[in-house]
């Protein structure tokens, strides 16, 4: 991680520059979402990580296909939470 500080600053928009080198580091892209936080003179960003619901579904539908299975919303839905919850504590 990058240990001197870099200098930014607020358009008039209200728009700040993420800089180049921290963009680069943290693998930070056009569209990448952060959530903000804020307290007294201090400003917090975390990445916000949304899961890929396309990705999700497309799997679901490949085990339905090789399993030949009839499933009701309810349980795909189920299949589909359990899958992000497992996910989830790999990540831990």
């Amino acid at each position: 991680m990058t240990q001197e500080p870099e200098v930014t600053t607020v358009s008039e928009k209200g728009q700040v520059v993420i800089p180049q080198a921290l963009r680069k580091e943290m693998g930070i892209k056009p569209k990448t979402k952060f959530l903000v936080f804020g307290r007294g003179n201090t400003l917090i960003m975390k990445r916000l990580e949304l899961p890929d619901i396309k990705h999700e579904w497309e799997e679901v539908f490949r085990m339905m296909d090789r399993k030949e299975l009839q499933l009701t919303q309810k349980e795909v839905q189920a299949e589909v939470e359990a899958g992000r919850r497992e996910r989830r504590n790999r990540k831990r």
